[in-house]
């Protein structure tokens, strides 16, 4: 039996999330030789997700440092995976997404003649600064892969009009939905504890409406992150008995406005607020998070694909999407991030019955759960 060595590079939360289901079936296999290496691009968040699907690094180049540039980012991670990749000469590079760490790895697996199969490939906006720099670390990507993986038949399209031929193309579904499935299940019959929150529990909700935010998207930062919080406020006051959960990303950029604008609401502030600005949650809790919520407010990609398999609809604060699939399928809608339109369309899934449940019926165009499992049949075969 001929064994293959497979190098599976990531470095973000979403990354993880998605590679964890591949990671997993990947080691059901004896011919594969794995070898994971971590960039540490997203540090605390990133160790969580490790944690909970029990996934311990080979490598790990620990990259990040306070303030560095994304020129700074690119430039170390090529130069240290180029490192990893002349020591341990894999058959494969396996990357997933758009993030910095993975054109950086493609960038340097090309420079080492190495193979690289594309976890969710061929997601397009057509427009290279939204998502920024995410759309143009995906579309260099395509150039320097092997292997595609594309969650749906649209994002196959997309990378047939960029010239990739249709013998590299497969279409397996998005991993994501595996690992949602995964923790879901873990999930059964677990007490979480949310930091941020009343007795550290969701059941000061009670029977209560939650809607959940998140945001982070650099695109949204400056005005656009203001008009956002404006609109949270508002919806704040237009819907007293409706509790808003924020878990706040770390990143400056957003944690300014949100604390400033959304003061006056926050119940740490104010005991009859009823906006919960809580630390970020593990992936776990954030599950829990969307599983309680009756809408979810977002400039996310991972979580426009997570919440149609939990009947949820996604009012997406961008002005483009990468993922039409569930806007077409009727379960998220873009709303942009001016503060009228945020506030309009959520106003009108809250006050209309029909729209709501129109919205929310679970379906998700991103796949069944076994995604993983298609992708390393594919590999066995193609390496």
């Amino acid at each position: 039996m001929k064994i293959k060595k497979v190098a599976v590079i990531f470095g973000t939360r979403p990354e993880a999330i998605k590679m964890a289901p591949i990671i997993l079936e990947l080691k059901k296999h004896a011919n594969i030789n794995l070898r994971i290496c971590v960039t540490g691009q997203h540090r605390e968040m990133l160790d969580q997700v490790l944690e909970i699907f029990d996934i311990k690094p080979d490598f790990d180049l620990e990259l990040m440092t306070p303030n560095q540039t994304l020129s700074d980012l690119t430039a170390k991670a090529i130069s240290s995976i180029d490192k990893f990749l002349k020591s341990e000469k894999p058959d494969l590079v396996l990357i997933q997404g758009d993030t910095t760490t993975v054109f950086s790895a493609a960038m340097a697996s090309f420079y080492n003649k190495i193979p690289v199969g594309h976890v969710e490939a061929g997601l397009r906006t057509g427009n290279l600064y939204s998502p920024w720099p995410e759309e143009a670390n995906r579309v260099l990507t395509t150039k320097l892969t092997k292997l595609h993986f594309a969650p749906t038949e649209l994002n196959s399209k997309n990378l047939l009009e960029d010239g990739v031929s249709n013998d590299d193309i497969y279409i397996t579904g998005n991993t994501v939905i595996d690992s949602l499935f995964i923790v879901l299940k873990k999930l059964e019959g677990t007490e979480l504890e949310f930091e941020g929150l009343p007795n550290r529990s969701l059941t000061f909700l009670g029977d209560k409406k939650m809607i959940l935010i998140t945001g982070h998207r650099r695109e949204n930062f400056g005005e656009g992150f203001e008009n956002i919080c404006y609109a949270i406020a508002e919806l704040a006051r237009l819907n007293p008995d409706i509790n808003f959960i924020y878990p706040v990303h770390l990143n400056p950029n957003v944690r300014e406005p949100v604390n400033r604008i959304l003061k006056e609401y926050d119940y740490t502030e104010n005991k009859e607020g009823n906006v919960f600005l809580i630390p970020p949650q593990s992936y776990m809790q954030f599950i829990a998070l969307m599983n309680r919520s009756y809408i979810i407010l977002t400039d996310s990609g991972g979580v426009q694909e997570e919440a149609p398999s939990l009947g949820k609809p996604v009012l997406v604060m961008r002005d483009t999407t990468e993922r039409p699939e569930a806007v077409i399928a009727g379960t998220v809608k873009l709303v942009g991030n001016e503060t009228k339109e945020i506030v309009g369309q959520t106003q009108r899934l809250i006050q209309n019955v029909t729209l709501y449940e129109k919205f929310s019926k679970s379906y998700n165009p991103y796949g069944d759960g076994k995604a993983a499992k298609k992708i390393v049949q594919i590999i066995l075969r193609e390496i």
